[in-house]
């Protein structure tokens, strides 16, 4: 063999020995699948950190600053880069979101009356009054921005998102999109600037650059155009104005449903498959309908999903005088369907509170006008055992209906069990828990069924939802105070609401609301923030009925609540004390809107009484 084979020969071999280490080391299809599906999420986490390092860098200059000018120029960059990581911290890391863009107010966690913690907000909201105010504290000013500043670099040391999947991307953006929809456009925390507008025209781009990352995801690639065309088309619509004149019915209706509807497409595309409901539900496409909020998520993990059978047993339990052990009262008796589940009081015959609306009541983290139960069925079991209303108690209401033979029939086929207070305190909540109808004048408008709406209707919401800054508090679509878009806290609000019904000289209400759980001094007058659908029915108005018309509340709080009526010596108030200054013809609108939200069940009994 001469030496020219041999050479040959040894190439052979090493080239065959070569391909055979390549292929016994080249990963299975899954293995491959999964190392290209990293891949996005390594990039995002790039990105994530290079904007919470550039948001950092100018809360810095924030602290080391004492001129004006550059006081302001360094939050308003600031601000825009806590925007850009505003999608993905806010999904990621609530906790931490919440503590840079928590509102100007005393934040208090009261567990028990041994553990109360009372915080002083240090967030961008505070930054912002203290920074465009006419006296700026610079070394308030330098403290803030010191701890905004640790925050940030904590956060930027100690993030990892590279566990993120599919599902969770299309989350973040679902969260987003309903954040700027709800809270985002409405002034919430730009209490000062109104910015807004361009903090929402930030965080869309950056949620079209997190879809942009996962662009192998999709399969069809009109989907992928039709994201970055609905986008820009948000973006123009957003920047077409400024934030008095924002028509957010328009914004809602042409460009948040579209693209609640590309997000439900986008995830059928993607095959993705969801582990979970979360509190907006994975097939909504429209944010006024009953399909938008998942029930089951406000109920909790311990409740079944609910059924007709429960609903129609819980109504008869609900409209059962023998709840009560004078058997002449029922729970229909203070909440009567002809007035959307109140009674017309200014007090309820024998408490010291307005009794609010049951409608809608499903979707709240608190019960009461001062919270003290966690749940419906919380509720339920303190005014059975309330000396004051039912004076009883669910085992003595248990023994009673277990002698009635229709009665055991019903709790056999729908629960499968004997009557006992579990299975009563759940049917009455989960028949609470179905009054909610979604189709009023204003869901069926938004929703394109119909086209009634009069300008006067539409500009009342865009008031509401602005220069009013209603919603800053009556948060879309529930318009109550559970917080958008993840919905885990109700809020309480210090309004200064009055003992009676005067605009000048005002004498604040008794009532010391939640401060009677844990006597917390900073929650004095504090009362939960209850939904207004269905207002035109429930009238006399806030927790001590002090208003009977709505043109009175809208007065008052265009006057700047108690501050504006002379209520001047309450430290805690929420509301801020600078009146509205509203037009006759704006108010006019804001009572109109709020008309149009009276649900089909009860629309004639709302004519007979406005018309």
């Amino acid at each position: 063999m001469n030496l020219l084979t041999c050479s040959l020969i040894k190439k052979i071999c090493f080239l065959t020995g070569l391909l055979l280490i390549l292929i016994s080391c080249k990963p299975t299809t899954t293995e491959y699948v999964e190392k290209i599906n990293l891949e996005p999420s390594i990039d995002l986490q790039k990105v994530y950190v290079n904007d919470l390092q550039k948001c950092a860098n100018y809360m810095e200059h924030i602290s080391n600053t004492s001129n004006t000018d550059s006081l302001e120029f360094y939050f308003k960059k600031a601000r825009t880069e806590f925007k850009k990581i505003e999608p993905i911290l806010s999904f990621h890391d609530l906790n931490n979101y919440n503590f840079l863009n928590a509102p100007n107010i005393l934040k208090v966690e009261e567990e028990d009356l041994t553990d109360v913690k009372i915080n002083k907000a240090s967030s961008f909201q505070t930054l912002e009054e203290d920074i465009f105010n006419d006296y700026p504290d610079v070394t308030a000013i330098h403290k803030t921005a010191h701890k905004i500043h640790a925050r940030l670099k904590f956060i930027h040391r100690n993030t990892n998102i590279e566990y993120l999947k599919p599902y969770h991307i299309l989350w973040m953006v679902l969260k987003q999109l309903v954040r700027t929809a709800t809270t985002g456009v409405t002034g919430f925390d730009s209490p000062v600037l109104e910015n807004s507008l361009m903090d929402a025209v930030t965080a869309f781009a950056k949620a079209e650059q997190i879809l942009d990352l996962y662009e192998y995801k999709f399969s069809n690639n009109d989907l992928k155009t039709a994201w970055k065309s609905k986008f820009n088309k948000a973006e123009d619509f957003l920047t077409s104005t400024n934030f008095n004149e924002f028509n957010r019915y328009e914004f809602i209706k042409k460009h948040i449903d579209p693209l609640l509807v590309l997000w439900v497409e986008t995830a059928q595309d993607w095959n993705v498959h969801f582990p979970l409901q979360l509190a907006i539900n994975n097939d909504a496409t429209s944010l006024f309908s009953k399909e938008a909020l998942t029930l089951d998520f406000f109920a909790g993990k311990n409740v079944s999903p609910i059924n007709e059978e429960q609903i129609k047993l819980g109504k008869r339990l609900f409209n059962d005088k023998n709840l009560s052990s004078s058997q002449s009262i029922s729970c229909a008796s203070c909440h009567k369907l002809d007035l959307a589940f109140t009674d017309g009081l200014k007090k309820s015959k024998g408490l010291n509170r307005n009794s609010p609306s049951l409608t809608y009541s499903a979707y709240q983290q608190g019960f009461f006008y001062d919270k003290r139960a966690g749940s419906l069925e919380g509720q339920i079991v303190s005014v059975i055992n309330n000396s004051k209303e039912f004076h009883s108690d669910l085992k003595s209401f248990a023994s009673s209906i277990d002698q009635d033979s229709s009665y055991i029939k019903e709790f056999d086929k729908v629960y499968e069990t004997t009557i006992d207070q579990n299975s009563i305190r759940l049917a009455i909540a989960n028949y609470v828990r179905s009054l909610n109808y979604w189709n009023s004048k204003w869901d069926r408008n938004i929703r394109n069924e119909l086209n009634t709406l009069t300008a006067s209707e539409i500009n009342g919401f865009n008031l509401f939802n602005g220069k009013a800054k209603c919603a800053t508090c009556h948060f879309a679509p529930v318009f109550n105070g559970t917080v958008p878009p993840d919905f885990v806290d109700t809020e309480m609000e210090h309004l200064g609401v009055p003992v009676s019904a005067v605009t000048t000289n005002a004498t604040i209400d008794p009532d010391l609301g939640r401060f009677e759980l844990f006597k917390t001094e900073s929650r004095k007058h504090f009362f939960k923030t209850p939904s207004i659908r269905n207002i035109a029915l429930t009238s006399p108005y806030m927790h001590n009925g002090v208003y009977k018309t709505l043109e009175e509340v809208v007065e008052f709080y265009n006057l700047g609540g108690g501050y504006g009526i002379g209520i001047i010596d309450q430290e805690f108030q929420t509301l801020p004390a600078d009146p509205l200054n509203l037009t006759d013809q704006e108010k006019t609108d804001l009572v109109n809107f709020m008309k149009t939200l009276t649900d089909e069940e009860f629309l004639d009994v709302s004519n007979k009484m406005y018309n």
